[in-house]
């Protein structure tokens, strides 16, 4: 593997790694939506703020979200909603991982 080549595996792989935990795949979901303060998705997530700011940084350093400061609050965007393809993805292997194992079973 060339060295150019290895170092775009390593930038998917941060981007994948940024994505690893339900709650940031949720914010991502959510922002999909449209912006949101941090204040909709800790009610959203019922976690602590410091936890939930904490979610957006991974997330932000990875390149995904970026955020806007409104008065006194901070709104969050999602930078590339094509990332839900992946999403897409995800959910055709889980369902068909899902139909495989029913079907092992029946068997």
């Amino acid at each position: 593997m060339h060295s150019q080549e290895k170092a775009r595996y390593q930038a998917r792989a941060r981007i994948l790694k940024a994505l690893a935990h339900p709650a940031r795949l949720f914010i991502v979901e959510e922002l999909a939506k449209g912006p949101r303060c941090v204040c909709e998705l800790q009610r959203r997530l019922r976690l602590d703020i410091s936890t939930v700011s904490k979610h957006l940084s991974v997330l932000k350093s990875a390149g995904m979200v970026q955020d806007e400061k409104r008065g006194l609050k901070v709104h969050y965007t999602l930078r590339f909603p094509c990332v839900l393809h992946f999403f897409s993805c995800a959910e055709a292997v889980l369902k068909l991982a899902a139909k495989e194992q029913r079907r092992l079973l029946e068997t």
